[in-house]
């Protein structure tokens, strides 16, 4: 996946973001760590007409897609992503699929579908951009379904077919819906055709791609495509992990710090949902009437306990975790501003949602509150951090590690032979790297200075001519504050890409 790509790059990206928030913090008061994904208690809301839509039961076979970075599915996750998402979304829906196996012969029916998945710059300088990628997925994904559910295909007469999207393959999956709900005859029919999205960008309630519907940024080949259909025939479960900034944005991005905590969540919560386990989820609200009215696609999201703003700062040895426990709740509260309660029965889930000024002000009566008692749990859990260090944790031989054991001496003739084609190699792929990072910035400079004001003033201009001067104004601001974290993010991830690379060329001339 795109996220253990750029992992390490991210840590120190967010290191910073880490340290910013310390300092916003500190100033207004004196709020997932994915491997294990603990949860806050949180009411279980079901439908807001109590009603359900039941995944087809039907499904006989599924094809598996992954998302950025990961073109080949069961290559995914060390080779551990097709049996995840099976165990942990398919097999409690679908009890005729079975475990998959690569590769998938006559008796499989859990099949790994190879999509391009290309995200540049993210996946690569010269990578396939979104748009390209996602458009030559649909065309994979569309050929596949007529394949599968030919006569003579693997489905049968009396299956349905189960599509599975994760990340980008989810956009592709919510493409091909709009594209099938388009044909005027051919398309499978309600009972032949099931969708299982998880990651979404093209949540309607808080995917990226959902928030800033109609932006188009060429220079990058970016496409924010909009909403995933709710009036898609097909069953479909949408699954999100909160504050994971692809599926789960701010819908105020005038909040930064929910948009920085957003851009953390890309590196630390977007790459968890294989290990996740979709029954763990919380059902979330609709809109009144949607189920009665045929709507078929369930929305659920897993509350995320701990802000991955933090992350970096809970990786400090001996004070991280203490430091951290003392300012989520705070920090929480702050950044959960930048929302709508997802879990209140007032959030639909299934309606597209663009990103707004303002919450309401009762969200303001209720801070000081909110703060003060943020501020004494905060002071709790500092004390009782402090109190779980152990002896073992403040010996200063385990902070600095084992260290290594001192490597033999070369032949100092060996090292003169080998020093020539290490400097030119070196200084090579070192100077390869640094101006393969000029493309990118060129691109992303591009969409700052033409694309995201086009859009903006467009945006302004349509509430100007409907006489709403104050989103006239401050809707523009707070698109371009989230545009802007989200851009300046991808910015320095290239930038640091680079450095590493140099680093990695330039330390064998090293000669020690």
């Amino acid at each position: 996946m795109l996220v253990n790509r750029i992992r390490s790059l991210g840590a120190l990206l967010l290191a910073l973001f880490g340290a910013l928030a310390l300092v916003v913090v500190s100033a207004v008061t004196s709020g997932p760590a994915v491997a294990a994904l603990p949860v806050v208690s949180a009411e279980v809301l079901l439908a807001a007409d109590g009603d359900v839509a039941i995944p087809n039961p039907a499904v006989s076979y599924a094809e598996v897609m992954a998302g950025s970075g990961t073109p080949i599915p069961w290559l995914g996750k060390d080779g551990q992503y097709m049996q995840l998402v099976f165990d942990h979304y398919l097999a409690g829906k679908f009890p005729s699929l079975q475990t998959p196996i690569t590769p998938c012969d006559d008796g499989c029916n859990v099949d790994g579908l190879v999509t391009p998945e290309g995200l540049y710059p993210m996946t690569g300088i010269k990578d396939l951009p979104l748009t390209t990628s996602v458009d030559r997925g649909v065309t994979i994904l569309d050929n596949q379904i007529v394949t599968d559910l030919a006569d003579n295909g693997p489905v049968g007469s009396n299956g349905a077919l189960g599509v599975l999207g994760y990340s980008q393959s989810s956009v592709i999956a919510s493409l091909e819906m709009e594209k099938l709900a388009a044909m005027s005859s051919g398309a499978p029919t309600s009972d032949q055709l099931n969708f299982v999205l998880l990651g979404n960008p093209m949540n309607p309630n808080g995917g990226l791609l959902s928030r800033f519907a109609g932006l188009n940024i060429p220079s990058m080949g970016l496409n924010f495509y909009g909403a995933t259909p709710a009036d898609t025939i097909y069953p479909t479960d949408i699954y999100t992990i909160q504050y994971d900034g692809f599926a789960d944005f701010p819908k105020y991005p005038l909040n930064v710090l929910a948009d920085l905590n957003a851009f953390a969540g890309i590196y630390y919560v977007h790459g968890g949902y294989p290990e996740a386990v979709g029954a763990d989820f919380v059902q979330l609200p609709v809109s009144p009437g949607y189920y009665a009215d045929g709507g078929v696609t369930n929305y659920f999201m897993l509350p995320t306990e701990d802000l991955p703003l933090l992350t970096p700062v809970r990786s400090i040895p001996l004070v991280g975790n203490p430091i951290a426990e003392l300012l989520q709740p705070d920090l929480k509260v702050l950044i959960d501003l930048g929302y709508d309660n997802p879990f209140a029965d007032t959030t639909y889930a299934d309606v597209a949602t663009p990103f707004g000024l303002f919450p309401q002000w009762s969200a303001f009566e209720q801070l000081p509150g909110q703060l003060f008692n943020g501020t004494k749990e905060g002071l709790e859990n500092f004390v009782g951090s402090l109190g779980n260090l152990s002896l073992a944790d403040l010996n200063p031989l385990a902070l600095l590690g084992n260290g290594t054991a001192g490597a033999a001496a070369a032949s100092p003739l060996d090292s003169l032979t080998d020093f020539i084609p290490n400097v030119v190699n070196g200084l090579s792929g070192a100077a390869s790297s640094a101006y393969a990072a000029l493309l990118p910035t060129a691109d992303i400079a591009n969409a700052v200075v033409t694309s995201m004001p086009a859009y903006l003033f467009q945006l302004s201009l349509d509430h100007l001519l409907d006489g709403d001067l104050l989103n006239a104004v401050g809707l523009p601001l707070a698109g371009a504050a989230g545009l802007a974290t989200m851009a300046g993010g991808f910015e320095f991830l290239v930038i640091a890409d680079a450095a590493q690379a140099i680093i990695g060329d330039l330390s064998g001339l090293i000669p020690f």
